[in-house]
This record gives C-alpha cells, sequence and structure tokens, in this order.
C-alpha cells in the first residue's frame, strides 16, 4: 500500500464517526482531531481494525493543562501511526477539571498502559478500566500533579532575582 493523504483519511473517518469528531487542523501535515470521551475507544479501535487504515502503533498519550480554558482545562491526546499507509494522526478530548475521567486505551493496545499511568501520574487522568492505575515516575504519597499549570515557575522567595541586582 502507498501513502494514504490527510484528505482521504478525512473521508473516511467522517463517513463512520460525522457527528463525533471535529478537525482541529493540520499542523506540520499531522491531521488533529478532537473528540469526545464517549467516542474515543471507539474511534481508536476503529481505526486500528479497519483494514484500509490500520493505525496499529500507539505513539503517544499524553495530556495538556489549559487553565485558562473553562470546561475544557486537560486535554488527553493520543498519536497513532498507520506504518502501511505512512501517516500518522492526532486525537485530542478535552475534559473539564476535576471531571478528568476517561475509558483506558489498554483494551485496544496493551502498550498503553504504561503511557496512561505516565499521563495520571503528571497530569491526574482517571483512566476509567486501566488494570493498575498508579504512580509510575513520582513518590506514591505526592498529592500534586506536576505538570499541571497551578503553581508559580519560581520561588518568590528568591534573593538572588531580585531586580535592584540587575540595575532595575
Amino acid at each position: 500500500m502507498g501513502k494514504i493523504t490527510n484528505e482521504e483519511l478525512l473521508s473516511k473517518i467522517n463517513a463512520k464517526f460525522e457527528e463525533q469528531v471535529t478537525v482541529v487542523g493540520e499542523p506540520f501535515g499531522l491531521l488533529t482531531l478532537e473528540t469526545g470521551r464517549e467516542s474515543i475507544i471507539g474511534i481508536l479501535t476503529w481505526l486500528k481494525t479497519e483494514p484500509s487504515l490500520q493505525f496499529i502503533y500507539l505513539t503517544d498519550i499524553t495530556a495538556i493543562h489549559y487553565p485558562e480554558e473553562k470546561g475544557k482545562e486537560i486535554g488527553i491526546i493520543y498519536h497513532l501511526h498507520s506504518l502501511v499507509n505512512n501517516v500518522r494522526i492526532r486525537i485530542k478530548v478535552f475534559l473539564a477539571d476535576g471531571d478528568v475521567h476517561i475509558p483506558t486505551a489498554t483494551t485496544v493496545w496493551d502498550g498503553a498502559n504504561w503511557m496512561e499511568r505516565e499521563t495520571y501520574d503528571f497530569f491526574g487522568v482517571d483512566f476509567v478500566g486501566h488494570p493498575d492505575l498508579r504512580r509510575i515516575l513520582n513518590v506514591d504519597d505526592m498529592t500534586a500533579f506536576p505538570m499541571r499549570k497551578e503553581f508559580p515557575l519560581e520561588d518568590p522567595n528568591r534573593v538572588d532575582k531580585k531586580d535592584y541586582f540587575f540595575g532595575r
């Protein structure tokens, strides 16, 4: 098989999931879609098992925190790669802070296990149905999620950062 274009890929997705996906854009040629938590596992499963697409490689699952976007503060991002068609796709699901529950993708890819654990560890995303959702890199008794933009970037009490040291 040759390379499938983003337009062909989008037409196939729209034919199957017309009302469930929104096109975000194509930054650097990477087709980026947005969907809801109710649709994500169905879309991921179809992209993997559809014979003409075969997005069999789950490149990454991660998240992002936009505290200024009310009702869409936490975004869960899936990167998939179709090796036979030489094409990639990004799918995003945005959730409100305080309601960051999404079905696990371990039912589609076994390799999603540690990716979801890392996303939970750093962003606090609860992957419902995950076989072993616990911290993977941070200490177990940590109460914060360090990749969220909830903390100042610098310690305001540092004395070596005062303006008068720099002639200001």
